[in-house]
């Protein structure tokens, strides 16, 4: 056997045995669960909140918790945490929708919290849409916004295009899992091995009620850009919000999130009147017919 072959074979063991490594580990890589144990007790200072558990249809339990406003509720904001902890860290969170007098509803992924049953893309888009059903039993769609932050706003896109809630907002989002792991991994078959393809584009093309996004410039682990072209694939319902100078982890600790934040959720959407406006007019240096 010529040299070449020999060594071509041995490259291509190792990518094939790189590649099975790596579709059976990456949960440990997308996920960072914190575990709580079944007595753990919720407590957030000023905050009133009710817990709640699903039992699913395969057995698993996902746990929640409602977080209710001082006033009487405008709606339910149904959030979609990312990827680490669980929602003892998330809750915390909660107070920007409950001071504009929204509940908020947590929950946790298969595994994380108080949850149980094994995780998969497919078991959790389930969960939320049962999720979803349930809050649809006490509130009408056009009160339930559907937030996603981070990993979670694939879901919520998700989510977002298989109903029809009042609006879909998603904070750091993604164009697409596979696109946000080969940034990392170039060389991999990505398309292929990845359980958590976690599409956002495609779901976005779906979705029917108002859609925001909302991003920091300065994202290293999801560049800005990434907003830039989810914003462009449904214009006319879609608006982009940008935090100059925000990381992937901060919005919060910036005065125009929360400024954009109470803007998207307590107004109404309104059709501009474009009549008479400048809309179809060209920007050109010279004028016709002009004299010189």
């Amino acid at each position: 056997m010529p040299y070449w072959l020999y060594l071509l074979l041995i490259i291509l063991a190792i990518y094939l045995i790189a590649s099975i490594v790596l579709y059976y580990i990456q949960d440990y890589f997308l996920f960072k669960p914190e575990k709580l144990s079944k007595d753990f007790h919720f407590y957030y200072e000023n905050q009133e909140t009710e817990e709640y558990n699903l039992e699913t249809r395969d057995g698993a339990v996902i746990n929640g918790l409602l977080f209710k406003p001082k006033n009487e509720s405008k709606g339910v904001v149904l959030y979609i945490k990312g990827n680490s902890k669980s929602i003892k860290g998330w809750g915390k969170f909660a107070v920007d929708f409950t001071r504009h007098d929204y509940s908020v509803l947590m929950v946790d992924y298969r595994g994380f919290g108080k949850s149980t049953g094994r995780r998969s893309q497919k078991a959790i888009k389930r969960d939320l849409q049962e999720i979803y059903n349930l809050i649809k039993e006490k509130a009408t769609e056009e009160r339930i916004i559907v937030y996603g932050r981070s990993l979670g706003s694939g879901f919520a896109a998700k989510l977002a295009s298989m109903n029809n809630p009042k609006m879909l907002i998603l904070d750091a989002p993604y164009y697409s899992l596979t696109k946000v792991t080969g940034r990392y991994m170039p060389f991999m078959p990505l398309s292929i091995i990845m359980k958590y393809p976690l599409p956002t584009y495609k779901w976005l093309k779906y979705v029917k009620c108002p859609i925001h996004i909302i991003h920091g410039t300065n994202d290293k682990l999801i560049p800005f850009k990434t907003s830039v072209k989810l914003s462009q694939i449904q214009p006319k319902i879609t608006r982009l919000y940008t935090v100059i100078g925000g990381g992937h982890k901060n919005l919060n600790n910036f005065e125009s999130y929360h400024k954009m934040l109470g803007e998207i959720i307590n107004s109404e959407p309104k059709e501009v009147n474009l009549e008479g406006s400048s809309i179809n007019v060209n920007h050109s240096g010279k004028t016709k017919n002009a004299k010189v």
